[in-house]
C-alpha cells in the first residue's frame, strides 16, 4: 500500500489523468446506457431506411444542408427542433433518424426527441461525414426542404 502512495505522490499528474481518464468513461458508459435513443452506423441507418414509414431528419444549417443530404431528408436546423415539433407529431411512433454532419449536433436533437415522446429515435454515428466515406448515396439541391 505504501508504494502505492509513494508512486501517486512522485507521480500525481499522471494518477490524476488516470482519475479523469476513469471518471470520463464512467460518464460516458452511463449516459449512453440512460439514453432513449440508439446510435446506429451509416450502413444500419440504410436498412432501417428501407421501412417506407423511417423519417430522416437532418439538423444541419440550409446552407450545410442544399451542399449534399440524404434523399427525402427533412432540414430542421438543431436549434429550430423545438419549435418544429408539432409538425412532426405524426411521425412519433415511426423510425426517426437523426444526421448532421459529424454525428455532434444531432445528439441534443435525438434529446429533443425522445423526451417530447417520440418512440424510435437513432442518432446516425458519424454523420453525413461518415454517410459519405462509405459512399453512399447523397443528392444535391438548389432549395431547402421544410
Amino acid at each position: 500500500m505504501d508504494q502505492y502512495i509513494e508512486f501517486i505522490t512522485n507521480h500525481y499528474l499522471l494518477s490524476f489523468s488516470l482519475v479523469c481518464v476513469v471518471f470520463l468513461l464512467i460518464q460516458d458508459l452511463l449516459s449512453n446506457s440512460f439514453n432513449a435513443y440508439e446510435s446506429i452506423s451509416p450502413l444500419i441507418a440504410v436498412t432501417k431506411m428501407n421501412d417506407d414509414k423511417t423519417v430522416i431528419i437532418d439538423v444541419r444549417e440550409p446552407n450545410e444542408f442544399v451542399k449534399s443530404h440524404i434523399e427525402n431528408a427533412i432540414n430542421i436546423p438543431q436549434g429550430k427542433i423545438d419549435e418544429k415539433l408539432p409538425t412532426l407529431e405524426k411521425h412519433k411512433t415511426h423510425p426517426i433518424i437523426v444526421v448532421c454532419q459529424t454525428g455532434a449536433r444531432s445528439v441534443p436533437a435525438c434529446k429533443t426527441l425522445t423526451k417530447a415522446g417520440f418512440e424510435l429515435v437513432f442518432n446516425m454515428q458519424g454523420g453525413m461525414q461518415s454517410w459519405e466515406e462509405n459512399n453512399l448515396p447523397i443528392k444535391i439541391s438548389k432549395k431547402t426542404h421544410d
